[in-house]
């Protein structure tokens, strides 16, 4: 649960990012019960988890959610510590560079010097202690001048799903330069990038004051920052939501990586005033059902012998290896098969493999396009 706060002088606020759409863990998530509000990995959802682990650093108090209208009440609900006029509904999917800059132009004009922390909603991390250290360490950069900080993962193996960090010398003992942001590398690109030793995968997770990103995205996204700074300046108005749903759909639909990162890192190393913390607490974006599996199996959390991970009401398990089960409410056997995820909800089966889970996306969208709302 949540903890006094003791660690930091900074004046620090962590923005956690929980818009999302509820596909990759479908059918457990839809729309409005999206992958944050679900609790995947213990008693509590993957928000409420996120705020809990950031309590030594910030109070309830100094966060702020971003996220949309189909989740809000849930979340509001999950996390009552927060202040509620702090759960912002984004009224159109923007991706995360409006949701971010919106964050720094709204706090700018309350207190420009502090330090944001993007967090997304829905991570895992194995030693909070340790993220502790590195958030600390992260947030003091920050606010030592104009510098972004990004924190990166030694990569485990060449995955093309991630974003990647090149990066350069040291500016003191473990803090790097930042070279150059390449998004989603295809399979030879990400093979040759984990030979190189220099890249780290991009965590999602970004340390920079209010100052330092609303001005990146004044430089950046020329169009989009004047929208932005409108709906800040009419935040606490009684005309804010008309405000927010008129000039919100008008800002480019663009991630952080793309907006700010890329265009700054060319600028180069020793003139970006880009960072990178390595993040070696164990990290985990939980991006899949196999991810999931492979997180559990880790933990040895629901598992057997046979390296069979079943969440359910019990379970027996004759010649079968490696599989994925949800099926709470019921007792499964499992006979003679491998590698399989199966997800059973009230009006849903999952039956896949985990090497295919990463497309379970496509099936939310076969779903809309033949009319199947409820399902989704």
């Amino acid at each position: 649960m949540l903890r006094k706060v003791t660690r930091l002088t900074t004046d620090f606020r962590p923005i956690i990012l929980a818009g999302g759409s509820g596909t990759r863990f479908w059918p457990r998530s839809r729309k409005a019960r999206a992958k944050q509000v679900l609790a995947l990995d213990g008693e509590r959802s993957m928000i409420q988890r996120t705020v809990d682990r950031l309590a030594p650093l910030a109070s309830p108090e100094s966060c702020w959610v971003i996220t949309n209208d189909l989740l809000s009440e849930t979340i509001c609900g999950q996390l009552d510590v927060i202040p509620e006029d702090q759960v912002v509904c984004e009224p159109a999917a923007r991706n995360t560079a409006p949701a971010a800059g919106l964050a720094a132009f709204l706090i700018e004009r309350l207190a420009p010097n502090a330090v944001l922390g993007m967090f997304p909603a829905d991570h895992v991390i194995a030693d909070e202690p340790l993220f502790l250290e590195v958030i600390e360490r992260a947030v003091a950069l920050a606010a030592a001048g104009e510098n972004m900080v990004v924190l990166g993962v030694k990569p485990t193996r060449p995955e093309t799903g991630y974003g990647y960090i090149e990066t350069g010398s040291e500016l003191r003992e473990g803090v790097l330069r930042v070279r150059r942001f390449t998004e989603k590398p295809n399979q030879e690109r990400a093979e040759e990038f984990v030979a190189a030793g220099n890249y780290h995968w991009n965590s999602g997770i970004f340390i920079w004051s209010a100052r330092t990103l609303a001005n990146a995205i004044r430089e950046h996204l020329p169009d989009t920052a004047p929208l932005l700074e409108e709906i800040a300046a009419a935040y606490g108005q009684p005309n804010f939501r008309e405000v927010f749903a008129e000039l919100y759909p008008k800002c480019e639909n663009i991630s952080v990586d793309y907006a700010i990162l890329e265009p700054r890192s060319a600028k180069g190393e020793h003139r970006s005033q880009l960072y990178c913390l390595p993040a070696n607490f164990g990290w985990n974006d939980l991006g899949s059902w196999a991810a999931l599996y492979e997180h559990q199996l880790e933990l040895r959390a629901n598992t057997d012998k046979h390296a069979n991970v079943s969440e359910s009401a019990g379970s027996l398990a004759l010649d079968a290896h490696g599989n994925y089960v949800y099926s709470p409410k019921k007792f499964v056997a499992l006979v003679g098969i491998r590698d399989l995820v199966v997800v059973e909800t009230d009006d849903a089966i999952l039956i896949t493999t985990r090497h295919h889970s990463q497309e379970v996306g496509k099936i939310v969208k076969e779903l809309a396009a033949n009319g199947r709302k409820e399902l989704i």
